[in-house]
């Protein structure tokens, strides 16, 4: 699917569609490998298992200019976030608040350490990836209010961390982009200076209960059964599916959010509800692109070290952030 601007309308898709055969035959291996679903973990064996099986298929870890593990503080808490500062990053960047993904229980900003270096180097910027509280131990809205707090701590401590208050972007990926999403909203309402938002198949609805999620709900890596295990875990009962901080689709009014780059995969439970918020985006007269990429299944941005599809969609979310950024001077 070919960008499209704030008058389009995003087709529904015919599912199931066919992998893409580079994704095809890395399915195969890893069914192959016959490691046990995520739901048979305990939510701490799962992160152990996650951690070490995410550099498997990731990108090299670039070098950049600068790392600093920071402490942020958020509602009755603290989280912990790292800065990166790319190579060709101007001595008051721009920044990308980067929100990982992981069902809300798994992931860290050691499992994205690759992915925000080359955001960094790629788009000459900062990039502040955060490391918010993870279900069960913390559930709903408690990641929710950290990414919240965090983007609001950032904002108001632009001078000290050397970046461009009007040059912000936030980005996250499947769970990260929900995340994202809501905090986008709240940035709006917050009167936050947001420049853009770039979700990687985020979540949107309240229920998993689209056509994709019944074509892909076995087989494609990410299951219907490790979804409802997540949510599980996150969250406290089915009333919280209500909330729009957890089902943003169901968000009132979208009207003034920042522009969005929606990057989905097409072989993915969750690429139904990602076009649904492309139209709903689309008709609150917002600023939408939206790249369908072929073949590729949930969580493909993070395994470029094997996956052509992925190594493009970083390309694109690098050529959206410069665009954003205006950087047009540097390698």
């Amino acid at each position: 699917m070919s960008p499209r601007g704030t008058d389009a309308a995003f087709p529904p898709l015919q599912h199931p569609r066919p992998l893409d055969p580079q994704v095809a035959d890395l399915v195969s291996r890893i069914h192959r490998a016959n490691r046990p679903p995520y739901w048979q973990y305990t939510p701490a064996g799962a992160r152990e298992f996650h951690e070490k099986a995410s550099k498997i298929l990731e990108i090299a870890a670039q070098p950049v200019a600068q790392v600093t593990d920071l402490e942020i503080p958020v509602a009755n808490g603290r989280i912990g976030a790292r800065l990166y500062t790319g190579h060709l990053a101007a001595t008051t960047a721009p920044l990308v608040i980067f929100t990982h993904g992981g069902g809300f229980t798994l992931g860290s900003v050691d499992s994205y350490d690759a992915v925000c270096r080359m955001l960094a180097n790629g788009a000459a910027c900062k990039v502040l990836s955060l490391d918010y509280r993870l279900a069960p131990e913390h559930r709903f809205p408690t990641a929710a209010q950290d990414v919240f707090d965090a983007w609001e701590w950032a904002f108001g401590e632009h001078r000290e961390l050397g970046i461009d208050p009007y040059a912000v972007v936030g980005m996250g990926d499947s769970a990260g982009g929900t995340l994202t999403a809501q905090a986008t909203l709240r940035a709006r309402d917050g009167g936050l200076p947001l420049r853009g938002q770039i979700l990687l198949y985020p979540g949107t609805c309240a229920w998993q209960d689209t056509p994709s999620h019944a074509a892909y709900a076995e087989g494609y890596l990410l299951d219907a059964r490790t979804i409802q295990w997540f949510f599980g875990n996150y969250l406290r009962d089915d009333a919280d599916r209500l909330d729009w901080r957890f089902a943003v689709l169901d968000a009132p009014d979208w009207r003034g959010v920042a522009p969005t780059f929606l990057q989905l995969a097409e072989c993915d439970p969750l690429v139904d509800e990602g076009l649904a918020l492309a139209n709903r985006l689309a008709a609150s007269n917002c600023h939408v692109t939206c790249t369908l990429y072929p073949g590729a299944v949930h969580a493909f941005y993070n395994m470029g070290g094997a996956l052509r599809v992925a190594r493009q969609a970083h390309r694109d979310s690098i050529a959206y952030l410069r665009s954003a950024f205006d950087i047009t001077n540097v390698a």
